[in-house]
């Protein structure tokens, strides 16, 4: 009988050809294998890879690292979901080495992190992008190897896909575990992580990982930092450096203001000359680069918190349909007992009335479960339209949980499909529920939620949305507390 944890590994990167060398590991390592392994392809328009037979490929439309992992862990059946990223080196062993650090795990740990290890090159200083992956070693949370519990995952949500880049967005979701009462345990696994080689003004382009800082913030307040151990940062003085360069072209300062600037610039060139190699073409790169981080910085934090913050007013409202526009029948199939929740008709009438787009995403598993079909569940649909005056778009996921989809929520798409059908952005939408699921897809997809609580919201999902989206009393505070009603 085989008592070892149940696995499924997780890939959500397909664009380096280590991604074989990753596949050939896991198929031949010593130990216990993963029940499956699902390598998720995150170009806009996927091809055939080419990947051994056992490989699962699944797509995620090229919605970033947060979206790829989401499909993944979402897809899975297994206990623990190992994340790997296919830039990394596993051992011979990983599989055993994976399987004995989560026998050892605690019910009360939800997640084991690998022990990165960077190896960096001997008798000279490492370059600057060398340096950069270095940091990995010691980072916290970072998911270039880290197993989570399926449960803790569905939990926390999974990924906030409001990151777009592979940047914070592990860090996000590893605090929001904990504060729903879990801790990460530290493997005993190890795992090389090569360092990355980049382009001239690669530092410069990292620089939009100040956006995802912003979100942080806000989401986590001013001692996200403390709580995730990022450090202190450099945004501070990088503000300096821009206040000194603006000032310099003021007259009456300009001496004083490009004096500043250039002590300013030049200590922070010289860092970063002295931390490498010797090499002209690295100096010059850093001298350059050094000039250019500060204003990029301080753009992307400002243009992250104005994104992160979104005040323009709602579009569109997207409804869940069952305890949130009408009563909920346990898959309803007679057009005759749709119900209207009190004040449910006059709301959505006087938001069609002041020009706010409607739709409603919902999910529908009787169809696949064989409780109602396919026309049963469109006729039903048909009297909500009918008694609500119609809405702009219905998008339904029909599939199991079981079935891997890609459209059920807590996945963004039933809220995405809606958005483009309404012709607006995911983010000028609000979706109005009452479970987890619903604040989920719609955090995902980058637009605000609210959630109705009734008597089936778990006390963890009305915690949450306190947290990190609205919580109204009933669908008229709801529409106050998105913005679409007075």
């Amino acid at each position: 009988m085989n008592t070892f944890p149940d696995y499924t590994v997780v890939i959500p990167t397909t664009g380096r050809p280590a991604l074989r060398s990753l596949l050939e590991t896991l198929r031949a390592g010593l130990g216990p294998g993963p029940t499956e392994v699902i390598v998720v392809d995150d170009r806009l328009q996927g091809s055939d890879l080419g990947l051994p037979a056992g490989v699962r490929v699944l797509r995620s439309g090229g919605r970033g690292p947060a979206a790829a992992r989401n499909v993944g862990w979402r897809a899975a059946k297994s206990e623990w979901i190992a994340f790997v990223d296919d830039d990394v080196v596993l051992a011979e062993d990983w599989p055993a080495q994976l399987v004995a650090d989560l026998a050892r795990v605690p019910p009360e740990a939800a997640a084991s992190q690998a022990r990165i290890v960077v190896p960096l090159p001997a008798g000279r200083k490492p370059t600057d992008d060398e340096r950069g992956t270095a940091g990995l070693a010691t980072a916290r949370w970072i998911t270039a190897d880290m197993a989570y519990r399926r449960t803790a995952l569905a939990e926390a949500g999974g990924f906030d896909e409001r990151f777009p880049r592979a940047f914070r967005e592990d860090s996000d979701l590893a605090l929001r575990v904990v504060l729903n009462g879990h801790w990460i345990d530290r493997g005993e696994r190890v795992t090389v992580h090569p360092a990355r080689r980049a382009g001239f003004f690669a530092s410069v382009r990292a620089q939009r990982g100040n956006a995802d800082n912003a979100r942080m913030r806000l989401k986590h307040g001013v001692l996200w930092r403390q709580r995730t151990g990022a450090g202190t940062g450099m945004l501070g003085r990088h503000a300096l450096t821009v206040a000194a360069g603006l000032a310099a072209l003021v007259p009456g300062s300009r001496r004083l203001a490009l004096t500043a600037w250039a002590t300013l610039t030049g200590a922070f060139a010289a860092q970063r000359i002295r931390s490498g190699p010797a090499a002209p073409g690295e100096i010059a790169r850093m001298a350059l680069t050094s000039v250019l981080i500060p204003p990029a910085a301080c753009w992307h934090r400002l243009r992250g918190e104005i994104a992160a913050r979104r005040p323009d007013r709602p579009r569109a409202v997207l409804f869940d349909r069952d305890d949130t526009l009408i009563h909920d029948v346990p898959y309803l199939s007679d057009p005759a007992l749709v119900r209207p929740i009190d004040g449910a008709v006059d709301a959505v009438r006087s938001l069609r009335q002041a020009g706010v787009r409607l739709g409603v995403v919902s999910n529908q598993s009787g169809v696949a479960k064989g409780l109602i079909s396919p026309d049963q569940l469109s006729a039903v649909n048909a009297r909500v339209d009918e008694l609500f005056g119609g809405f702009g778009t219905w998008q339904v996921c029909p599939h199991d949980a079981a079935d891997g989809c890609g459209c059920r929520k807590p996945s963004p798409e039933l809220v995405r499909r809606a958005a483009r059908e309404l012709s607006v952005d995911p983010s000028q939408c609000v979706v109005i529920g009452d479970t987890g699921a619903d604040v989920d897809a719609a955090l995902a997809a980058g637009a605000r939620a609210v959630l109705v609580p009734t008597a089936r919201t778990r006390p963890v999902e009305v915690v949450r949305a306190r947290r990190e989206a609205f919580l109204a009393r009933d669908l008229a505070d709801a529409l106050r507390r998105a913005g679409v009603a007075s």
